[in-house]
């Protein structure tokens, strides 16, 4: 087994197919090498995201750059800026800056080697920096160059280009020949941290150019748009087209790295906030059931009275929880809080002795999980004092439950039908009533007024709709 089958068995994952193209290709090096008075090498993709030195060729008419055979060496994207751009892209990179498995410079063309349309390697063609000062007088600008570039870039930017030091995102620009003839600070360090050794400035847009088809002098027509990631950046790339004479467009690059990070942090956040709610809520149900044992097992009635309020209080904040977990984040619609408290309120308070209605009118909005939680708590204590006691030796009666949304405070009403209570005499001694009060008193900042009589009972207390730890609207 020769060198390339076995470099490429070991370190790829080349079809034999491929490995013949690449053994057939690598025949050509040593006359390409003499031909070009360069160095050739063939690289093909390893497993680890790395090249790997395949095959290579050094020219018998010039010194090579290398002093030892690299053929089983790791050609780095950050080292070989050309190598990883064709691959990425599969697009030839003409003359940029590399650094060498010995630590020396050289000036890379690199073309991709396919398979249909599989890139299973490419074709390396080297030459020593100091045979390239040519490349540098091909990119030289005249002054008569420089005089038409500032003239376009006074009428994007007055004052010359301070503003373009400014902005928060990358600047290029490129003349109507395909040569990049500006670029701001930003660019020249967002291509340094691409791994882009050389400065961009002077360099065909073609060999720096971050994605396949982004739109060239040609191509690109008004605007275009796209989002890629490269090198572990996460990439905004923006084309306009210039009606200048010295610029045929603009490429404004902004990595939106860190935003998109955040957004996905956003999404494991919230996944975990629902598994927290989810187990809360289970939690609770099962205090619930423990209750609900323990009630069946009492024989005193007033034992049971006040371990079945304490089960629909538990259950109570259970429904917000439940809530909150379906919707994975902190806000809760307000009118599936109170329809599952009236629910849970109407199966463990019904009394076959007296049919009671529970009637819902009002808006419907967005609340917090904590004025979510008190306001459920308070509907339930209200929702069971009438059940308890508003109807007493009656055959039927009606509660109603008004929901106003306005743009400080909101309100809720619960009224009943029924026969009333002496408010003055009764507030302190129900357990449910100093409940409702400091809830709404101490956790929704609101104001509770009670009115009663032989035509019924009205509750109604309003809560801010932020709270501590949110903005305050004065």
């Amino acid at each position: 087994m020769n060198v390339i089958w076995s470099l490429c068995r070991k370190y790829t994952d080349l079809s034999d197919e491929e490995i013949r193209i690449i053994e057939h290709m690598s025949e050509t090096l040593q006359p390409l090498a003499n031909l070009e008075g360069a160095d050739i090498f063939i690289d093909c993709p390893g497993r680890d995201g790395n090249a790997i030195v395949v095959a290579e060729a050094k020219p018998e008419c010039v010194p090579s750059s290398y002093k030892n055979t690299v053929v089983g060496l790791l050609a780095k994207p950050e080292n070989e800026p050309a190598v990883a751009r064709t691959f990425r892209l599969g697009v030839g990179t003409k003359q940029m800056k590399a650094v060498t498995q010995e630590n020396g410079s050289t000036i890379q063309s690199v073309e991709p080697i396919r398979n249909g349309s599989h890139i299973i390697g490419v074709l390396i063609l080297e030459k020593r920096v100091d045979e390239q000062r040519q490349v540098s007088e091909r990119i030289h600008f005249s002054q008569q160059s420089f005089e038409t570039i500032a003239h376009a870039l006074a009428q994007m930017v007055p004052e010359n280009n301070w503003l373009t030091e400014c902005i928060d995102e990358a600047l290029l620009m490129v003349d109507r020949s395909g040569i990049v003839t500006f670029r701001n600070s930003l660019a020249q360090d967002l291509y340094r941290r691409l791994g882009y050794i050389e400065d961009i400035l002077g360099q065909p847009y073609e060999n720096v150019r971050l994605v396949e088809q982004d739109g060239n002098s040609e191509e690109c027509s008004g605007y275009s748009y796209v989002e890629t990631t490269v090198s572990n950046l996460v990439l905004d790339i923006k084309h306009i087209q210039l009606n200048s004479a010295g610029a045929a467009f603009a490429v404004i690059i902004q990595d939106v790295t860190w935003r998109r990070e955040q957004e996905q942090a956003l999404i494991l956040k919230s996944v975990a906030i629902k598994e927290i709610h989810h187990r809360v809520k289970n939690n609770l149900q099962t205090i619930a059931s423990l209750l609900r044992l323990q009630t069946r097992r009492t024989d005193s009635e007033e034992t049971r009275q006040v371990l079945g309020e304490s089960m629909n209080r538990i259950l109570s904040i259970a429904s917000t929880h439940e809530l909150l977990a379906q919707s994975g984040v902190d806000e809760v619609m307000l009118g599936e809080v109170i329809l599952n408290i009236k629910n849970n309120t109407m199966r463990y308070f019904s009394n076959p002795k007296c049919y009671v209605t529970i009637a819902m009118e009002g808006g419907d909005f967005q609340v917090d999980s904590d004025i979510a939680t008190s306001v459920a708590i308070i509907i339930n204590e209200l929702l069971q004092n009438s059940l308890k006691y508003a109807f007493q030796d009656r055959s039927s009666g009606e509660i109603r439950i008004v929901v106003e949304q306005g743009k400080l405070y909101s309100s809720i009403q619960v009224s009943d039908n029924g026969g009333g209570f002496d408010v003055a005499n009764t507030e302190g001694n129900r357990l449910g009533l100093s409940i409702v009060q400091t809830l709404v008193k101490d956790k929704l900042r609101g104001n509770l007024e009670i009115e009663s009589g032989p035509e019924g009972t009205c509750a109604r207390f309003d809560f801010k709709n932020q709270i501590i730890g949110t903005a305050d609207v004065t």
